[in-house]
């Protein structure tokens, strides 16, 4: 699984890194953690708002920095 974190490295693009990092490790998945900080690249994604996260290249989140538990739900 590929999780990507699509953001400029700002502290709410941290915190969203450090929860999907947590969701992911509490299910116990085998996954890399990309963080994509390139505005084209970011837009490339249909992205407008960050911080962003995708999954396996599917955005699922926007805008906002979503608990762990909450992205569990996703990578499940």
């Amino acid at each position: 699984m590929k999780i990507q974190i699509l953001g400029t490295g700002c502290p709410k693009c941290k915190k969203l890194a450090e929860n999907a990092e947590a969701a992911a490790k509490t299910l116990g998945l085998e996954y890399t953690l990309e963080k994509v900080t390139d505005i084209n690249e970011i837009m490339k994604f249909g992205v407008m708002m960050t911080p962003a996260l995708a999954v396996d290249g599917d955005v699922k989140i926007v805008g906002k920095v979503p608990a762990a538990p909450e992205i569990e739900k996703m990578l499940k």
